[in-house]
């Protein structure tokens, strides 16, 4: 646990809000320009997030803001900071690496503030950043360790070989991936992503994050990888990797997770490929005699819909403990309602309330962001107390949901 703070830097650093409010966006995106003047930094990163959306470094204004906001009480951004060490864990962020990032934050905050970034504030700022720095240091060397030692567990990049790749709709298709060494794998926990470093030919290796959307156990590990329209690394996945293919692959990793014994009934709530995760939650529950679960998919039709069958076999075993409901936004001809699909048009909170236990639940949320902002605050009008709402998204989070 890193020394607490002084009185006078939780002072001055509470003092700097305004500005942060002001200058925190050009703050972190001048960040990222001086850490990534260092190639070997730089290649640390998912390049996918500090393009033209600019969404990590929105991310990280966020959550300077948050953090700034919170000084004197760091307690309450526990959840935040969980999933930033998650996230640096799938990356392979090391101590080492945090000198570099002190440096070119407070050189950026100098570079905007100019001669308001007086002594003082920059003394107070190195101050606060390695005291969060410390936290997340320490929280990190406890999941590396517990990789480290679980069964089939590892620490760093470990090669997988693709050995079934299978088509699951027009747009999504799954790839089995088992260890090149032949050793066993670390069981996940449902709703874990895996990250993987791809070496696409033309480009500099990419990290990409993708769920894991099989059920846990030791032998292998599916990922179901959605063709993105301007996806590199989605787009060479569906057009050149095939069974044989070597991949480098970090432990799998993430906060939202399904618990060992869920406290209550849980409703898997997805859109599109958000479907992934929560299938592997579905096949916890459905392994996990007396839990409950409402599975509720929306898609576009049939043509999207990846997976279906599988979640409609594992509702059909279950004795009525699994329900699973499917919306198609635009059926086609030949989609069926009854065999292919439940209900035409999108889910609503209308339709969740009539058929889902509300405040009796816990709801796991997967999606677009659109998709999440809308359920997010749609169940909290509806009454769901916010700590049985969970939601994951791909993509650095860098919007506070509306609930």
């Amino acid at each position: 646990m890193p020394r607490p703070l002084t009185d006078r830097t939780i002072a001055i650093v509470k003092a700097t809000v305004p500005a942060l409010e002001a200058h925190g966006l050009a703050i972190t995106g001048r960040m990222y320009e001086r850490l990534f003047e260092n190639e070997a930094i730089r290649a640390l990163f998912n390049a996918s997030h500090h393009g033209e959306t600019g969404s990590q470094p929105r991310a990280l204004a966020g959550a300077v803001l948050a953090f700034a906001r919170n000084v004197d009480n760091p307690a309450v951004l526990g959840p935040a900071l969980e999933r930033i060490a998650q996230k640096h864990v799938g990356l392979n962020i090391l101590e080492e690496h945090y000198p570099f990032v002190a440096t070119a934050l407070l050189g950026a905050i100098a570079d905007v503030l100019g001669e308001a970034a007086t002594p003082e504030i920059l003394d107070a700022w190195g101050e606060a950043y390695w005291f969060l720095a410390g936290l997340l240091i320490g929280r990190e060397k406890r999941i590396y360790a517990g990789h480290a030692a679980a069964p089939g567990g590892w620490v760093g990049w470990r090669d997988f070989v693709v050995t079934e790749r299978r088509a699951e709709s027009e747009i999504i298709t799954s790839f089995i991936l088992t260890p090149a060494d032949g050793g066993p794998v670390l069981r996940h926990r449902p709703g874990e992503y895996l990250t993987f470093w791809l070496e696409v030919p033309g480009h500099a290796p990419l990290k990409r994050n993708y769920s894991i959307s099989s059920a846990p156990d030791s032998r292998s590990y599916r990922i179901s990888v959605k063709r993105e329209p301007m996806g590199v690394a989605s787009g060479w996945l569906h057009d050149a990797v095939r069974p044989g293919t070597r991949l480098k692959v970090a432990a799998p990793a993430g906060d939202f997770v399904l618990p060992e014994e869920p406290p209550r009934p849980v409703v898997l709530l997805s859109g599109g490929v958000g479907v992934t995760p929560l299938l592997s939650m579905l096949h916890a529950v459905a392994g996990r005699p007396g839990a409950a679960a409402h599975f509720v998919h929306g898609t576009l039709s049939g043509a999207t819909h990846a997976l279906g069958e599988e979640a409609r076999a594992l509702a059909a075993a279950s004795g009525g403990r699994i329900t699973a409901s499917t919306f198609y936004e635009a059926p086609r001809p030949e989609d069926v309602v009854g065999r292919d699909y439940d209900e035409a048009g999108r889910i609503t909170p209308d339709w969740l309330r009539a058929n889902t236990p509300l405040a009796g639940a816990d709801y796991y949320l997967c999606g677009p962001r659109p998709f999440l902002r809308d359920f997010a605050a749609g169940l909290t009008a509806l009454g769901v107390p916010a700590g049985q709402i969970h939601y994951e998204f791909f993509g650095p989070a860098d919007e506070l949901l509306a609930a």
